[in-house]
This record gives C-alpha cells, sequence and structure tokens, in this order.
C-alpha cells in the first residue's frame, strides 16, 4: 500500500486529490493550519480529517512514499523541511498528477478563462459516451464525486492553471503535465501577485503551446487575438487547430446550435461559452469521438458550478451566480447575460475579493468590463484588503477604474443584501459574480424573489 502525506489538506483540489488516492487504496494522512467546509466534512467522512489544526514534523517518518505539497504552505514549513532532512520525495499536486498519468494520453485544458467550462463540457460528454477516462478539474460537476479521478483510464483529462506551482517551484502548475493535446482558450492578464508584468504573463502561454511534442495537437482559440498571434508564431510540428464560438441563435431566451443534423438546443449561452463548446468539441474529435455523439451529449450540459449558473427563476427573471473576477471573464458573463435576455434589465454585481482585483494599479484593466449591465455594483470587504495589505478602494477609484459614474459600491454585506431584497425583480435579471462568497451571504431569501 502507498503512503502519502499532504501538507496543505485543506485546498480544494488537494483535498480532492486525497480523497482520490484513498478511493484507489492509498494510506493517505495529512495537514494543515485551517480547513473550510466542503473540504473538512469530506475529509472528515473519508477518516482524514487532522486531529487538530497545524503543523508536526513528527507526522512526517521514513514510511513514507511521498509528500505532496500544497501552494498554501510555506518554504520554511516545519513538515517540509523534516522531509527534506529525511530525504523523502516531495511533489507539487501537478508533478504527481503527471507522475500518475506517464502513460496516459493527457490533455491539458489552459487559458485566462473558460478553462474550467470547457473541461467540463468534455468530462460530460466523455462520461455520456461511456469512455473511461481520468480528469483533473477545478471545480464540482454535476454527476461527478470528486474534481480528481485516478484510475488505469488511457486518457487524462486536465485543467491546466498559469499560477504558481508550490512553494518550491514558482514555475506555472500546466508546465508539469506535459500534454498530448493542448487547448488555449484566451489569455487576459491575470494573478498580478505574481506576474506584474504582463509581457512575462503572456510569455507563460507562449512557452506552454511550445512544448506541444510533434506527434500531439495544439488547438487554440483564433477569436483571442494575443492566442492567435501567438500560435501561429510558433515553430513547431504538432498540429494546429484553430477554433471560434460555434454558430448559433437565440430564440425566447434559448440558445441553439446550428449544426449539420439541424438546430441542437443547449442550456448554457453566450459568445464565451459558444467559444469553450467549440474547444471542448475540437478536443473530443481529436479523442477519436465523433460529432454526432458530442451533439448528441452536449443537449444535457447544464454547466460547471458557478459558471453562469442559474440559481433560481421565473418566466421573466433569473437570479444567476458565476465566477468572474477577472476583467475578461467578468465582461464576457455580463455580456453573456444581457445577450441572451436583451429585454431585461441586469442587475450586475461583483466582489473584489482577488489580490488583482483589490489592486489600485491594476484597476484600470477592468474599464468596460460591466458597462452591459443596467446597473453595475461593486462589493468589497475592507478587511480582505487589509488580509493583502492594499488600501482600500474608494468609490471615486472604482468609477474612474470601471469607467461607470453611476456605480454603486458597498462595503457592508449585510446592506447589500438589503438593497438587493428591496428591489423589483419583474423582467430583470440578477448577477452575482465572485471568486469569494460575499462573507457567507445567505442567499435563500434572494432566491424567493425569483421563485
Amino acid at each position: 500500500m502507498k503512503n502519502y502525506h499532504f501538507i496543505a489538506i485543506g485546498g480544494a483540489v488537494m483535498h480532492n486529490l486525497a480523497l482520490a488516492l484513498v478511493e484507489k487504496g492509498y494510506h493517505v494522512s495529512g495537514s494543515d493550519d485551517e480547513i473550510y467546509e466542503p473540504s473538512k466534512s469530506r475529509l472528515s467522512k473519508a477518516g482524514i480529517l487532522p486531529k487538530e489544526y497545524g503543523w508536526f514534523p513528527e507526522k512526517i517518518t521514513e514510511d513514507l512514499d511521498g509528500i505532496i505539497l500544497g501552494m498554501h504552505a510555506r518554504i520554511d514549513n516545519p513538515e517540509l523541511e523534516k522531509a527534506q532532512d529525511l530525504g523523502i520525495p516531495v511533489y507539487s499536486f501537478p508533478e504527481f498528477i503527471f507522475n500518475q498519468s506517464k502513460d496516459k494520453n493527457r490533455v491539458v485544458i489552459a487559458g485566462s478563462h473558460g478553462k474550467t467550462s470547457i473541461t467540463s463540457i468534455i468530462l460530460h460528454v466523455l462520461k455520456d459516451q461511456k469512455i473511461d477516462f481520468d480528469y483533473l478539474v477545478g471545480a464540482q460537476i454535476e454527476g461527478f464525486d470528486l474534481m480528481v479521478r485516478l484510475s488505469d483510464a488511457p486518457i487524462i483529462i486536465i485543467e491546466g492553471d498559469e499560477y504558481l506551482t508550490s512553494p518550491l517551484d514558482r514555475t506555472p502548475k500546466f508546465f508539469h503535465y506535459k500534454h498530448n493535446i493542448a487547448l488555449v482558450s484566451g489569455i487576459a492578464w491575470d494573478h498580478y501577485n505574481v506576474f506584474p508584468d504582463f509581457g512575462e504573463y503572456k510569455d507563460q502561454f507562449r512557452k506552454f503551446m511550445e512544448t506541444t511534442p510533434d506527434d500531439g495537437e495544439l488547438i487554440y482559440c483564433e477569436a483571442d487575438q494575443l492566442v492567435k498571434v501567438a500560435a501561429e508564431a510558433l515553430e513547431i510540428k504538432a498540429k494546429k487547430t484553430p477554433y471560434k464560438a460555434h454558430a448559433a441563435t437565440i430564440e425566447s431566451g434559448k440558445t441553439y446550435l446550428k449544426t449539420e443534423v439541424g438546430m441542437i438546443p443547449i442550456f448554457i449561452f453566450g459568445e464565451h461559452n459558444l467559444q469553450n463548446l467549440q474547444g471542448a468539441l475540437d478536443i473530443c474529435l481529436a479523442l477519436g469521438l465523433t460529432k454526432e455523439q458530442f451533439y448528441e451529449s452536449i443537449q444535457s450540459f447544464k454547466g460547471a458550478a458557478k459558471r453562469q449558473e442559474l440559481i433560481a427563476g421565473n418566466d421573466n427573471a433569473c437570479l444567476y451566480r458565476d465566477f468572474a473576477h477577472a476583467p475578461s471573464k467578468l465582461k464576457a458573463t455580463v455580456n453573456a447575460v444581457k445577450s441572451q435576455f436583451p429585454e431585461r434589465t441586469l442587475i450586475a454585481v461583483q466582489e473584489l475579493h482577488t489580490y488583482s482585483s483589490l489592486n489600485k494599479e491594476f484597476l484600470p484593466n477592468y474599464e468596460g468590463s460591466m458597462d452591459s449591465a443596467d446597473i453595475s455594483i461593486i462589493y468589497l470587504n475592507p478587511h480582505a484588503a487589509a488580509l493583502k495589505k492594499l488600501e482600500v478602494l474608494d468609490e471615486e477609484s472604482l468609477r474612474d477604474g470601471f469607467k461607470r459614474p453611476d456605480l454603486i459600491l458597498f462595503t457592508d454585506s449585510q446592506k447589500l443584501k438589503e438593497y438587493l431584497l428591496q428591489q423589483d425583480y419583474s423582467k430583470t435579471n440578477l448577477l452575482l459574480m465572485s471568486s469569494g462568497n460575499y462573507d457567507n451571504m445567505d442567499l435563500e431569501e434572494l432566491k424567493a424573489k425569483f421563485k
């Protein structure tokens, strides 16, 4: 039996990987200085929740086959130092995933936006078509218990993040998967805290595409100018496949794909999602599926959690939740909801939660990102800014950055909730966007407004 210890086991991907290894029959232990829901309950149910929070070097023993190191851990972590002293192999989770999938056909989905949606579509189609595969995805998906699966399947679908690998490795995660097939959906400046220079950020994607093997395939979104220029300039022998939004039409708030076999109804919508869908189709074709198989399965795909997720609605109003936080994601989501329901008023709420979004120097990148909304609202918690050692953005700076003179700012989640509850949602959509949770705002009362 293999024996692995997780340093920072509570993270979204880390705890899912731990659970996947338990399912595989490995012995798993772990530590963390904080673990929140749902990680806490899921680790507890599997019997691997740490008995107490903190770091305990005594947990690191010579019988371990390896350490899996999370990004949350610091470089001077006492458990990490003990493992290094004992000569125990230390893996970041991307390195470990590669280690477990060396003999598989590795498909990596990369890009500043759309990664989770594209990966989710591919997973849904493969599962619906009863094809055996492993995966790593960055969000919980309907029909999948875990965000990670490792088995003897011949294929693995990986959501490839450009963020740093671990405290020991300051390169992007996606380099470690050594893809056979790669997709790049778009490039838009993100992770300002580790890539303060946009040129350096863009270069990570160029390097990633450049590593496509001669017998592999690079699938790229030609609708994104930065991706198109970078991909077309590459001197690689691998097959290059450009894609853009799948042809579609909207009828009475419902999107239909235009295909050779007729009009295909789908649940997802918006130009950005139609690009994601086409990219997923090209991946499925590269894996040997037919267009007919893809169109058959895509009709039942309802989207990934918090990606234009409909959480309440009636015949003339909808409440959507979305993970959007970076400027490009924000703009794509706002535009999609407004385009789908042009006759409805759109109230868009964005929580500034990440280091980039709370940074005054990065703020101009949000210009025009909420232009399609009829009412634009920003929520930020001063405590979140303080934790990141940033000054609290004022209303004037935000209005100037977003170029919305009518932008409304809230710094108290209760007051935001009261404001939203007071609105009339007749022929009105409400879009809540955040990589956080509005300080645990209870949405049940708000959902009731849409019944």
